[in-house]
């Protein structure tokens, strides 16, 4: 019994010696996973404990990734006429800061893409590339902004997907018949809403519609109307559906199918801030994108957008993080900012960012200064080992509720009170799919069974 034990561990180890890639598959890769990263200012020169062992946790992973929510320029182009919001710009030496933190991958695919054009977005592509970060979810036409993009590390091949079904509609990539280029942008996923509404309810709709004109007075409606450029239908109480795009479907789980036969793990990111009722709940489409990413071969799936935590799900054994909330958000700290965004505030010439800021958030009593949840998120920390995830854990963070605008926005390990506090509602948020979250030795532990 013993001569034949130790015959067949003397053939293990042959095989490790002559094929190490059969040995590689037996090593765990340990992954870092943040949301949003709006990042204006320096991380390098900061020293406190929390900062730095916040470090250790991203660094210590074989692959980092985050959401770049910023554009990276000096200027070169202008603004558009519409923005994803606040027009995001950053130096470039920022994707250099998150090098340094150890991050490898990044999104570049949200709602903030086309602040400043394609110029402004080819920069960024640029400046992420010479900083070492390997980027997905935008590019010079539809095709190159889906494309998975690989990351080679010591323990496993990794495949990024990137997409947002949030953006101005000038920010989205397309295609082309060959006689035209194609348009430079980011990789979109469409989605349709549709107003489920009562009789009487309709009947008011339609009302509206013939009063304005929209309709003519013989107008006899069935049970759908399109109005205002919404679709509305009869039902017996009001409600919200949201569905995929078909072919932004199919389009990107064709790449996901494929990504999956060339890497060990493959991860699809989604920028989306819709939602179902309450911020924190993800709209239908988006629960439904994650399914279909994971029956087509992810391995798992990356929520960022609403600026907020959201639920996690294990799906077929594989996890769904529909919203990771923010790593770094420093929104308030830009350096310029273009006419449009003064002018919606009706701001002079001589007024500038802190007045914006002012306007804006009424001195922190509205908006994202004011909401506790949005200054709160993990680092999630999954660990792949022969196939499948062994381990899910989540490190609690603050960015800083309460600071001054100067100092508010940058991430560090949350205390035990309030770390235990963001890992309650990670439990709360999560009941509702069905996963089991607990709170361990000053993290958060996702039940993978």
């Amino acid at each position: 019994m013993t001569t034949t034990l130790s015959r067949y561990t003397l053939l293990f180890f042959l095989i490790l010696a002559i094929n190490p890639l059969f040995a590689q598959y037996l090593k765990p890769c340990t992954l870092a996973l943040t949301g949003d990263a709006i990042i204006t200012r320096k991380l390098s020169v900061y020293q406190e404990p929390e900062f730095l062992e916040m470090l250790k946790v991203i660094r210590g992973a074989d692959a980092a990734f985050t959401n770049l929510e910023v554009l990276l320029h000096n200027y070169e182009s202008y603004p558009m006429h519409r923005s994803g919001g606040t027009y995001m710009r950053a130096d470039p030496e920022m994707a250099k800061e998150l090098a340094w933190a150890g991050f490898d991958m990044v999104s570049l695919a949200n709602n903030h893409t086309g602040d400043y054009g394609v110029g402004g977005m080819r920069s960024t592509i640029e400046h992420t590339a010479n900083a070492g970060l390997l980027h997905a979810g935008a590019g010079e036409s539809l095709a190159e902004a889906r494309e998975a993009r690989f990351l080679e590390t010591a323990n496993g091949r990794i495949a990024l997907i990137s997409c947002s079904s949030t953006f101005p509609d000038h920010s989205r990539a397309g295609k082309t018949r060959g006689d035209i280029p194609p348009r430079p942008g980011l990789s979109p996923l469409r989605h349709s809403t549709t107003y489920t509404v009562t009789q009487p309810q309709m009947d008011q709709l339609v009302s509206l519609g013939k009063s304005l004109g929209i309709y003519s007075d013989s107008f006899q409606p069935e049970t759908r109307i399109r109005l205002m450029g919404e679709t509305f239908r009869l039902g017996d109480s009001p409600g919200i559906e949201t569905g995929c795009n078909e072919e932004d479907m199919n389009e990107i789980s064709a790449v996901v199918s494929n990504a999956k036969t060339l890497a060990d793990i493959t991860i699809v990111t989604i920028h989306a801030h819709e939602r179902k009722g309450d911020i924190t709940i993800p709209a239908d489409f988006v629960v439904e994108f994650a399914h279909a990413m994971i029956d087509a071969g992810a391995d798992m799936v990356v929520g960022h957008g609403p600026h907020v935590l959201r639920a996690i799900e294990m799906y077929k054994g594989k996890p769904i993080f529909y919203s990771l909330g923010d790593f770094m958000f420093q929104n308030e700290t830009l350096v310029r900012l273009p006419y449009e965004n003064y002018e919606r505030y009706d701001l002079e010439s001589n007024q500038h960012v802190g007045d914006f800021n002012a306007a804006r958030y009424k001195n922190d009593s509205v908006g994202f200064p004011s909401r506790p949840m949005v200054w709160e998120s993990v680092i999630a920390v999954p660990v792949w080992e022969s196939g499948e995830f062994t381990s899910i854990t989540l490190h609690p963070l603050t960015l800083g509720f309460g600071q001054p605008r100067q100092i508010r926005g940058r991430p560090m390990l949350a205390d035990e009170k309030l770390g235990k506090k963001i890992i309650n509602d990670l439990i709360e948020l999560s009941k509702p799919f069905g996963t089991k979250v607990t709170w361990r030795d000053g993290v958060g532990v996702v039940n993978l069974k």
